[in-house]
């Protein structure tokens, strides 16, 4: 076979053609595909699918925010607590330490160690 494409001593002639009254057109014209029934139902099953799983892992992680979030709330109930405690305490060790004094100041006096002091027992019959 001879090589014609790019020699043009060997280039066949073209045939003439006639001018034509009308010009021809070409229109591409794309169809759709419509996707069958079980096609469709398998991209629905699937897209419900995804959707199930990810509301179950939004619910999780909501889940999980709520229960840090009591966690915290209990943390400080718990150090507003010991605060308290802590005063209470300091309000016991204050009192403890003067109520020998506002005894005296009343005219109450400590018992020797000598003396024993008897209580009478009560009879609830």
């Amino acid at each position: 076979m001879a090589y014609t494409r790019g020699n043009l001593a060997v280039q066949p002639k073209r045939k003439e053609e006639a001018d034509r009254l009308y010009r021809q057109k070409t229109k591409v014209v794309t169809r759709r595909m419509v996707l069958p029934l079980q096609e469709k139902l398998l991209y629905m099953l699937t897209l419900g699918v995804c959707v199930l799983v990810a509301a179950a892992l939004i619910w999780r992680y909501v889940h999980i925010y709520d229960l840090n979030k009591q966690a915290q709330e209990l943390d400080q109930h718990i150090s507003t607590a010991k605060k308290q405690i802590a005063n209470y305490q300091m309000e016991k060790q204050n009192l403890e330490q003067t109520v020998a004094q506002r005894a005296k100041a009343q005219g109450f006096v400590s018992p020797d160690e000598n003396n024993t002091i008897y209580v009478a027992e009560k009879n609830n019959n």
